[in-house]
């Protein structure tokens, strides 16, 4: 098992690099791609495009821009933008990411604990009118997306019923830091928590339940059956827990993704000041410094998740550890 992890380590570092180096190569050698002609203003002369480009470093050769951007982004940290040379890149990121932890964490709570509670229930009840039914909302619940349906929370808990007793408790939209107001963190998440994990309890618990149904016919679950166990423990020590194999899988690439930008739409919708919404304005404004770090930031937890899901899967299922 310790030689599995540390080769799947040496992996992750591989893949990292070559993201950062495809990243800046696609965002600083792609042909035709210059933002020294959008920083130079309008009609710059070529005397002052050859300016901007040289206080950049733009007029460098191609290892040494990629070494100096890597030593800039990790390790003197003090790389800016080229829109707002104010800006930070890697002090705005860092603030922006607790938002995104915030709403992830929180939403996959949700999501967690509602698709394993309706893919049992589905198992439980399977045969009655309340097992297609319960699909059928999860599949509702799947087929909404995440920018419409949080256009409409915000359409019923800031406008339409905002002065009823049902959202009266809803604040604006914003954010307010865990540690300045614990309460206040929570009621200007709780509406995206709901919104963003809507999507994934349907997925989850469709997913959950299929794979349940399908080891009813397995030898061991039979064999528990046989010896006398009762219903609630086969179905929640022997057919949960293999059940769950795939599910650990599948959520530790989307929390990956999510915690990486994926909740980009939630967070513009919303007005959260996150990894997401922080890209959304880079790519509005071409900034290609903020955009190239928030890349590199994603991949970073979308390869950290994978590693993370293929050594807990290992650990769950010694079948499938390399000998």
């Amino acid at each position: 098992m310790t030689a599995f992890i540390i080769r799947r380590l040496i992996g992750l570092l591989l893949v990292l690099f070559a993201i950062t180096v495809l990243t800046f190569l696609i965002f600083f050698a792609t042909p035709g791609v210059d933002p020294s002609r959008q920083f130079a203003g309008r009609d710059p002369n070529p005397a002052t495009v050859a300016a901007v480009r040289h206080e950049f470093g733009l007029d460098r050769p191609l290892p040494v821009r990629y070494a100096l951007m890597m030593k800039r982004l990790f390790i003197s940290r003090d790389l800016v933008s080229y829109g707002n040379q104010a800006l930070k890149v890697v002090p705005a990121i860092t603030s922006a990411a607790p938002v995104t932890f915030s709403l992830v964490l929180g939403a996959a709570v949700l999501w967690v604990f509602f698709s394993i509670l309706l893919g049992l229930l589905a198992v439980v009840l399977k045969g009655t009118i309340l097992d297609p039914l319960l699909m059928i909302l999860a599949l509702i619940g799947i087929s909404m997306p995440v920018f419409w349906l949080g256009e409409v929370m915000n359409l019923l808990t800031q406008d339409r019923l905002h002065d009823t007793f049902l959202f009266s408790w809803v604040p604006p939209l914003g954010y307010t830091p865990l540690t300045q107001n614990p309460w206040q963190w929570f009621l200007h998440l709780i509406i995206p928590w709901i919104t963003l994990s809507v999507l994934y309890i349907g997925f989850y618990a469709r997913v959950l339940r299929g794979n349940l149904l399908e080891l009813e016919s397995e030898d061991y679950v039979r064999t528990a059956r046989a010896k006398g166990l009762s219903p609630r423990r086969v179905l929640l020590k022997h057919m949960l827990r293999n059940s769950l194999i795939t599910f650990v899988s599948l959520f530790g690439l989307d929390f990956g993704v999510l915690v990486g930008g994926g909740a980009l739409l939630t967070e513009v919708v919303f007005g959260l000041p996150g990894v997401g919404r922080l890209t959304y304005n880079s790519l509005v404004s071409l900034d290609l410094p903020v955009i190239m770090a928030t890349v590199i930031y994603g991949a970073f937890f979308i390869t950290i998740m994978s590693a993370l899901v293929d050594i807990l899967y290992a650990r769950l299922d010694p079948r499938i550890r390399p000998t």
